[in-house]
C-alpha cells in the first residue's frame, strides 16, 4: 500500500481510540451509565449544603428490609439542573443485578414507581435524573427502594424515604 493509505489508516483508529478514551475517561459523566469511579458522601445524617457552585445534596440512608442484610446510603446531588443519584450498598450478593427506583410514598408500604434508577450491581449505582431536588420535594412523599434481583423483582431488600430539606 502506498504510504497515504498507512496515514490515514493511523489517523481513523487514532481518532477512533481518543473518542474512546474520551468518552470513558475524560469527559465528566464517566461514560454513559458507568459504576465505577464513583465518589460517596461519607456516612452521616440527611444535609443540604450550598457550594460555591450552587450544588445541593442529601444523604438518605437505606435501611434493611425484609431480613435482608443490605444496608446503604443514596446521596443525591443536584447540579445544573439535574440530580445525581449514587447509591452505596453493603451486604449485597456478589454479581447480582438488583433493581432500584424512587417510589411514591413510604418504607416499607411503597407505591408506584416514580424514577427508576441504574440497577444496582456490587452494592454500587449512579443515575442522573432530569429533576432537581426542589422538584423532588414538592413530589414528596418518595422513598428509594432496592429490590432483591431482577427475578425476584417483588422482595424488596433496602428502603430509605427521601427527606429533603
Amino acid at each position: 500500500r502506498p504510504l497515504w493509505q498507512w496515514i490515514l489508516i493511523y489517523l481513523i483508529l487514532g481518532a477512533i481510540i481518543y473518542g474512546a478514551v474520551y468518552y470513558f475517561f475524560l469527559n465528566k459523566n464517566n461514560g454513559y451509565n458507568s459504576n465505577s469511579s464513583m465518589q460517596y458522601a461519607s456516612p452521616s445524617p440527611s444535609q443540604e449544603t450550598a457550594s460555591p457552585a450552587m450544588s445541593k445534596e442529601t444523604t438518605i440512608t437505606l435501611k434493611p428490609v425484609n431480613d435482608s442484610k443490605e444496608a446503604g446510603l443514596a446521596t443525591l446531588t443536584e447540579e445544573n439542573g439535574q440530580t445525581r443519584v449514587v447509591i452505596s450498598l453493603t451486604g449485597y450478593t456478589k454479581d447480582v443485578q438488583q433493581p432500584a427506583h424512587i417510589h411514591v410514598g413510604e418504607c416499607p408500604g411503597v407505591g408506584a414507581v416514580k424514577y427508576p434508577l441504574t440497577s444496582i450491581v456490587n452494592g454500587a449505582s449512579t443515575t442522573i435524573l432530569a429533576v432537581t431536588l426542589d422538584q423532588l420535594k414538592k413530589e414528596l412523599p418518595l422513598a428509594i427502594n432496592v429490590h432483591k434481583s431482577t427475578a425476584e423483582v417483588s422482595t424488596y431488600t433496602a428502603c430509605g424515604a427521601l427527606n429533603i430539606e
